[in-house]
């Protein structure tokens, strides 16, 4: 069985989902409400680590754990039934057909409701959950149970939902104790549980959060009682999946105005009697709730939500809400299928924007937040997505840069807020200066905002200093955590200075084979044991690329805005030695002198004196040394093997070995060795050529959706990262991990092997949406494993850059520093029954439609543009291979229309 889209707005429909105890959906919305709910009803809802309304969970805590939603129904005072499925009874009968109850899911953005019938009863339940698209922190569940049958049904119903109300860190840290801090009361809809304090041995601090759940039935009549202790309601001897008080129809519920303190509490809501007739049904709606800012949210909740008509007018918002926000990025092509799993794929940055890279079951490290890498990478859908704000968001982030070219690791929840490092741990990740200038390159092409690069920002300053190999003995948390000049000033650079920090004092930081130095890891966390002699080769490339288009886009600073110079820090003067002595890129010790001096010249404070750098100085400097990395890679770095395979190594090992080519253990080979010398014009195309033979022969496993991260090596790298203590297949041993198998289908058609990225794409697709094998809802998974299966879905960076390929690749929209560019490369199968292919996308602050037509059937490569209508008159356009480029005014003067249609016809 697999899931089918049912509509035209990514809505799916799964039979049999609570077949698959790893299954599950996420609930939110943008004021940080985040929900994770299994076909069951388990997952957990919380705003934050230390405020969880529900036990928080791991993937195995979705089928082990007892803590559910629930909803009973005792039946003609004899039979207790789950409405939710999650009965011990129910579980125990999984496994018999006669027996087993039939179930579906329904989902769609965001919204997920499973239907269940029992043929013993003649029981139907509809249970519905989704959180609000509005500013409130609270879940709403509506529960509709049917008789089908032919007698009427005399009903005792019981809402079920344990209130954990305390910090995920309790869970296994002083989690009796911290039910002591419990003051839980009944009100007129519910329970409410405000813990005293917020237990922290570190230094407790008073509570401001509180927890309730509330219902009332389809016409908000409230509850007639309730039990708020956990332990009462299941009984000595119960359990949550046969709770004593409702399989007995136990009375001693308590009524509105009790307080009890001290104990572990659930929200049970006592229902009053019904007699459900044939064909009858019933409607209930219950809120979860966390109140954080004291603004009587749990007092409004049950009057605001809990009734089935607000309920259902609250779903119809939040149904149109996700619509509006994703119809701004749509994808029409002979394929529905893939469109429309497009839509979920676009879901995922944002899904990632509010859980941070936490808060989901499979995500259970981390306390909430985002690195580094999530903060710029993100951004890249924004930029496609949302761009209002983006410009904000960019600078701020800068904030966190060190002047020694490193950055800040730890992350505030408000935007440009860094922290110090609490442990004084240093570590450092060698590819994070790489990832601003990405981001921002695509803004600048986006917007055309050269000034931006002009704008100031301050530096992140903290103890850690020299990449973290030396401790600022003078510094003082006192100081705060922004880099001061000698008057004691916060000094402030351009935001081009911050780039240059980060990519300079990177060239000079190499190891003995002069690649830049790994340090604690690069893109792949799990290289971490190579900090002394490791080397990031594939990092080397993609820094060179930067290095190189970061000179372009200065070019086009002088050009369009008539910088003739550029002010910078006098100390980093020292890293442009073109400017004044050039060293020899060559010797590696030379390289370690200058950067030392470099170091040197600031110690806890910079000076704060600018120096002008003449524009042309600067752009010949930042070729100089990307010249040199291109050369010394394809010298020194392209392998080839007995069986006569070629590709780059990427990697030294903490040995100083190269991790790449012929092994006694087996070939070994890398993907993101391969990925960014291809994507950053280091390999030429004989090499790319090369590089796609020996992916798909060594790389290349269709079982597991398409390219694998590198072959088997065999053992355990105790000199290269944890990584390969992983099973081989599983995570970033291995597996095929979708952020670089999609990265890797971006370079091939940046570089015009459009073939051979569609391939990629066509393959994580295939494997995804195959439900039997990869076991999961629409999107794209972090990883897939060597069952096929796909893993830590929806928080995962591969979703940002597959949209990205997706626009400025496949369909071919992109900026070119404010001006439009088509560039399409889409395959001739792509195009549906009317040789059409569109995309509806925002770029210059417009709304576009795009359409390209494609009469004659033509493959990539054998078609050109050659006629542009921009509302069916024909504009200029300028020609450049086989892309085109319209000025940016033409889209901006068009003040007419809501959305610009624009309709490209290929010969």
């Amino acid at each position: 069985m697999n899931w089918k889209f049912t509509g035209k707005n990514g809505e799916f429909r799964l039979e049999n989902a609570d077949n698959n105890n790893r299954l599950y959906f996420p609930l939110t919305n943008e004021a940080g409400m985040m929900s994770a709910i299994s076909p069951l009803l388990n997952g957990d809802i919380k705003t934050g680590q230390n405020t969880f309304a529900m036990e928080p969970v791991s993937i195995d805590n979705l089928h082990n754990n007892r803590s559910a939603r629930n909803f009973w129904l005792l039946i003609d005072d004899q039979t207790l039934w789950s409405a939710a499925g999650n009965s011990a009874k129910q579980i125990s009968q999984k496994y018999s057909e006669a027996e087993a109850e039939s179930t579906k899911v329904e989902a769609g953005f965001l919204w997920h409701k499973i239907i269940r019938i029992n043929q013993e009863y003649n029981l139907k339940s509809e249970i519905t959950n989704f959180v609000p698209a509005n500013n409130d922190k609270v879940e709403l569940m509506q529960v509709k149970i049917t008789n089908k049958g032919e007698q009427a049904r005399k009903i005792t119903p019981t809402a079920a939902i344990p209130i954990y109300g305390r910090s995920a860190d309790n869970l296994r840290d002083h989690r009796h104790v911290t039910s002591l801090l419990h003051r839980t009361k009944t009100i007129e809809n519910g329970v409410t549980v405000s813990p005293t304090l917020s237990f922290d041995e570190r230094g407790h601090k008073k509570n401001k959060a509180a927890y309730a759940v509330v219902g009332a039935d389809q016409s908000g009549k409230k509850p007639i009682g309730f039990y708020p202790v956990l332990e009462d309601f299941i009984g000595r001897g119960g359990f949550l999946d046969w709770p004593e008080a409702a399989a007995k129809k136990m009375d001693n519920y308590l009524e509105a105005g009790a307080e009890i303190d001290g104990y572990e509490s659930i929200g049970a809501l006592r229902f009053e009697d019904i007699n459900l007739e044939p064909g009858e049904e019933k409607t209930y709606v219950l809120a979860v709730v966390i109140e954080e800012e004291n603004d009587d949210l749990i007092a409004d909740a049950a009057k605001k939500y809990c009734s089935r008509e607000k309920f259902e007018n609250y779903l119809q918002e939040n149904k149109d809400f996700w619509k509006k926000k994703l119809d701004k990025l749509q994808f029409d092509s002979a394929d529905n299928k893939f469109d429309q799993w497009m839509r979920w794929v676009n879901l995922q940055p944002i899904l990632r924007r509010i859980y941070g890279c936490s808060f989901l079951p499979h995500h259970d490290y981390g306390r909430g937040g985002r690195g580094w890498r999530d903060l710029w990478q993100d951004c890249l859908a924004l930029l496609i997505m949302e761009p209002e704000g983006v410009r904000e968001t960019l600078l701020n982030n800068f904030a966190g840069v060190r002047i020694d070219g490193t950055n800040a690791t730890i992350i505030g929840s408000k935007p440009g807020e860094f922290i110090a490092d609490r442990n004084n741990i240093s570590r450092v990740w060698m590819d994070h200066g790489a990832w601003p200038f990405l981001t921002t390159k695509l803004y600048l092409d986006q917007s055309g905002d050269l000034d931006f690069l002009l704008e100031k920002q301050s530096y992140f300053k903290d103890s850690h200093t020299a990449f973290g190999n030396q401790i600022d003995d003078n510094w003082n948390r006192e100081d705060g955590n922004k880099l001061l000049d000698q008057e004691n000033n916060i000094y402030q650079g351009s935001i081009l200075e911050h780039l240059l920090v980060q990519h300079l004092t990177l060239f000079f930081n190499v190891g003995d084979n002069n690649n830049f130095r790994l340090e604690g890891a690069d893109w792949n966390d799990g290289l971490d044991m190579a900090e002394e002699n490791g080397e990031s080769v594939t990092f080397t490339a993609l820094y060179a690329s930067n290095l190189l288009e970061m000179a372009e886009i200065l070019e086009g600073l002088k050009s369009k805005n008539k910088v003739e110079t550029i002010e910078i820090a006098q100390e980093l003067k020292i890293l442009l030695d073109s400017l004044t002595e050039s060293v020899n890129y060559d010797s590696v010790a030379a390289k370690h002198e200058l950067l030392n001096k470099y170091f040197d010249s600031y110690q806890t404070k910079v000076s704060g004196t600018k120096i002008k750098v003449e524009a042309d100085s600067l752009i010949k400097d930042l070729k100089r040394k990307a010249d040199w990395i291109i050369k010394h890679l394809r010298k020194n770095e392209w392998l080839e093997n007995e069986e006569g395979y070629k590709w780059f190594n990427g990697y030294y090992d903490n040995d100083g070995q190269k991790l790449e080519g012929d092994h006694p253990l087996g070939v070994r080979m890398t993907l993101t060795g391969q990925v960014f010398p291809i994507m950053g014009n280091v390999a030429s195309d004989s090499q790319v050529e090369e590089i796609i033979k020996t992916a798909d022969n060594y790389l290349k496993d269709d079982q597991v959706g398409g390219y694998r991260l590198n072959t088997n090596f065999n053992e355990v790298l105790m000199n290269m990262g944890r990584a390969y203590g992983f099973a081989y297949g599983h995570k970033e041993n291995g597996a095929m991990f979708s952020h670089m198998a999609v990265m890797y289908s971006n370079a091939l058609y940046k570089r015009g092997y459009a073939e051979a990225g569609n391939e990629v794409i066509s393959s994580i697709y295939k494997q995804s949406i195959n439900y039997q094998e990869s076991k999961i809802y629409p999107g794209i998974p972090e990883y897939i494993n060597n069952r096929g299966e796909g893993l830590y879905h929806y928080l995962t960076g591969s979703a940002s850059w597959l949209l990205l390929t997706m626009v400025t690749q496949v369909y071919g929209v992109r900026g070119d520093l404010g001006d439009l560019v088509l560039d399409p490369k889409l395959m001739a199968e792509d195009f549906d029954q009317n040789s059409e292919a569109k995309i509806t996308t925002v770029f210059a602050d417009r709304d576009l439609e795009i359409s390209y037509h494609n009469p004659e059937a033509l493959n990539y490569k054998d078609y050109e543009i050659k006629e542009i209508l921009l509302d069916d008159q024909e504009i200029d356009f300028v020609k450049k291979d086989n892309s085109v480029m319209i000025k940016r005014n033409i889209l901006t003067d068009k003040t007419d229309v809501e959305k610009i249609k624009l309709d490209i016809k290929l010969k």
